[in-house]
């Protein structure tokens, strides 16, 4: 019996070139995942189309070439080749359909509706190339499909092209863990799916016996093979590589954007809070205060300011030294804090000056509640085991909006009335009043005539002489700096010193000062005079002040005057703030060839040892131990006592404020040195201390000179 003869062509199958196929299916799948995260991440930036592009290409040509790939592991008993046009449309189709589903995928969540229709249309685009590319080879008769396969076949590309996009969606992430693994895992599965769909599509097809295909002359299968072999490889592999470095590059820029981020963000912490306590400084503090107006307008609220000094905090800092003032500070800091709820700011301004801001506060009744609690933070030492230095509260409370609208009115209020409060004891608190205005506006009209004082010639030089304790001779003089304002007559320096030294224009004051006497001495000099030693009072500014040294000998050189002829002083306060700087600027001035004296010794919290290294010439007693001297044995057994340390430490001793024959006369008796006060003479202008200085001046001439009331206070 004879066997039938086949109908049809009998495709083979070589399984290597197979598993190739599975390969490139899945490099194309990994590729594919891992730009559909790095496009993912690049949001809407300008780079986005262009990865867009370079993505579709890649996963378009890797998908055609897994197809054609599949088709040379397929052959028939006849010659084969494809058509160069049809085979360009079917790789045309691909690259468009993959730049649709990497679009997709990589715009916000991917909803189950749009994942459905999504998938459909990928899976029959995926069908279309893969079709198109069989139609490339132009087989005469035509290829059959039997139709229930054929089916499948589509639906197996829709399935796995849904199931491509949702896992694509889902693993776009760089965020997730282990992403590498579950990328490979995942493009394995695409893999699978993809060459699932090609065989499935090829067990369609039949090929009539007899069939020949027009296209062998084209396209050599051989060519084909080597080419999309070469070019299949390299550009998935160029693409991944990309890939991978632009990811590697990503994370590297993404820790420096967070580097700088964490730097930033320090750097804004510290411009916006003190160092040493950690709370909002004064640049953070006025924006809080403008925020909270901003919600006040809104909300119809008002809130408080509590401006707080310490007394008795220079002290501890005089005393204890500066670290003991530190933990003061941050003691304080902290119990301020917890006095207040979390949404009050608690500020410090510098220096022991601090601000507290309370919200939400219905009445005045409620601003002074609150001002208590604050005093209760000052109950308990606020260094450990020294209770002799108490450190007290002088609080100035402003309301807004009754007491200003804006930042600076309510900061300026604030701070007259804790001013109010220093004025009327200190240890207290106090609202804001209209009358105090009066006090500030003259602060600020000072502060605003100081700079074109000296212009106008506001400021003169008075001078008070010293005398040698022993016989009453003259042997120099203090120079005193006077105000006369145009508008608000004469001004104490004991009210504009102050306001020069915060405002910082103590130092060009002071340059004026010296050179002003420097210019008065060698007048002196030049009509014949005595030379007499004069003194100038240095502030806690100048004396920090760098190259004080050396502007103040290019004025006596100006002026052809010896440093010898002058003496600095520097009170006992100013002295001990920081006694080791002192000490530099002491002995910067004194090998500069200048004298220096210790001002109103007594009234500070000195050491002896600092006093012996500081190596000055002159002690002066402050006048308040010279009040007492005849009047309380106390008194004059401590006069007699700095008198006798001063000549321990090889230092002249001067008693400022003598005023009665009875204290000169126990003065020469305890052997001080030197004399100042109103008993042998006044602060006087230059004509009277001429008069003074003439050989044949009697004590008329002193009688009758200003009768200014005598000020100790410099320009210091």
């Amino acid at each position: 019996m004879s066997q039938a003869m086949p109908s049809l062509l009998q495709p083979t199958y070589s399984l290597p070139l197979v598993f190739a196929a599975l390969c490139i299916a899945t490099l194309a799948s990994y590729t594919t995942l891992d730009l559909a995260g790095r496009i993912s991440a690049l949001g809407k930036s300008s780079q986005r189309r262009w990865w867009l592009a370079g993505g579709a290409i890649s996963m378009g040509l890797g998908i055609w070439c897994m197809h054609f790939v599949g088709m040379l592991s397929f052959s028939l008993p006849i010659p084969l080749g494809y058509d160069f046009t049809i085979t360009a449309i079917s790789l045309l189709i691909a690259v468009l359909v993959s730049y649709f589903a990497l679009d997709l995928v990589t715009h916000g969540t991917l909803s189950i509706g749009r994942l459905g229709i999504s998938g459909t249309m990928m899976g029959v685009g995926i069908a279309g190339m893969h079709y198109t590319g069989m139609a490339a080879m132009e087989m005469d008769p035509g290829i059959r499909y039997k139709p229930l396969i054929f089916a499948l076949s589509i639906l197996i590309a829709i399935v796995a092209a849904t199931a491509a996009l949702w896992i694509a969606s889902t693993l776009r992430s760089n965020k997730i863990k282990r992403v590498f693994l579950w990328r490979m895992g995942a493009a394995l599965i695409m893999g699978c799916a993809i060459v699932g769909m090609h065989y499935t599509g090829m067990a369609a097809a039949e090929f009539p016996l007899g069939s020949v295909c027009m296209a062998a002359s084209g396209i050599s299968t051989n060519w084909l093979a080597v080419t999309i072999a070469g070019s299949t490889f390299s550009i998935l592999t160029i693409t991944l590589v990309l890939s991978v470095l632009d990811a590697r590059l990503q994370v590297k820029t993404t820790a420096y954007v967070q580097t700088l981020k964490s730097v930033n963000e320090k750097l804004q912490h510290q411009a916006m809070h003190d160092a040493l306590t950690g709370l909002p400084n004064r640049v953070l503090l006025f924006e809080r205060i403008q925020l909270a107006i901003d919600s006040a307008d809104r909300t119809q609220k008002q809130f408080a300011l509590y401006f707080i000094d310490l007394d008795g905090f220079k002290a501890i800092n005089d005393s204890l030294g500066h670290a003991a003032g530190d933990g003061v500070l941050k003691e304080l800091a902290s119990r301020l804090k917890n006095a207040v709820r979390k949404e009050d700011i608690v500020a410090r301004l510098g220096g022991d000056e601090f601000v507290v801001m309370v919200g939400n506060i219905p009445d005045a009744g409620m601003a002074s509640h609150i001002a208590e609690k604050l005093f209760e933070c000052f109950k308990t030492s606020l260094i450990p085991d020294q209770a002799s230095l108490p450190i007290s509260p002088s609080i100035g409370i402003a309301l807004y909006p009754d007491d200003g609208t804006t930042v600076d009115e309510l900061i300026n209020h604030a701070d007259a009335a804790m001013y109010e409060v220093k004025a009327g004891g200190r240890n207290n608190y106090r609202f804001f009043e209209a009358s105090m205005n009066v006090a500030m506006k003259r602060t600020i009209e000072i502060q605003r005539s100081l700079s074109a004082a000296i212009e106008k010639n506001e400021f003169f030089v008075q001078y008070q002489p010293k005398f040698d304790c022993a016989d009453d001779s003259l042997l120099g003089a203090e120079a005193l700096l006077r105000w006369k304002h145009s508008t608000l007559g004469l001004i104490s320096p004991a009210e504009f010193i102050p306001i020069a030294e915060r405002s910082g224009q103590i130092i060009a004051l002071g340059k004026w000062v010296i050179d002003e006497v420097c210019r008065q001495m060698r007048v002196w000099h030049e009509g014949g005079l005595k030379q007499l030693k004069v003194a100038i009072n240095l502030s806690q500014i100048q004396l920090r002040s760098p190259g004080i040294v050396e502007d103040i000998l290019d004025i006596t050189a100006a002026h052809g005057i010896s440093p010898s002829m002058l003496m600095f002083e520097i009170t006992e306060t100013v002295a001990m703030q920081d006694a080791e700087a002192t000490m530099a600027a002491i002995r910067q001035l004194q090998d500069a060839g200048f004298e220096l004296a210790i001002d109103d010794f007594g009234t500070g919290y000195s050491s002896l040892s600092y006093l012996q290294q500081f190596g000055v010439q002159q002690m002066k007693v402050d006048r308040s131990f010279i009040n007492n001297l005849t009047t309380d044995e106390k008194g004059q057994s401590i006069v007699a006592a700095i008198i006798r340390l001063a000549h321990s430490l090889n230092m002249e001793v001067v008693a400022e404020g003598v005023e009665t024959e009875a204290q000169l006369a126990l003065l020469k008796e305890l052997k001080c040195d030197q004399t100042q006060g109103y008993l042998l003479g006044r602060p006087m202008g230059v004509s009277d201390f001429v008069a003074l200085m003439q050989p044949q001046a009697r004590r008329q001439a002193m009688d009758d000179v200003s009768k200014e009331p005598d000020l100790p206070v410099g320009i210091g």
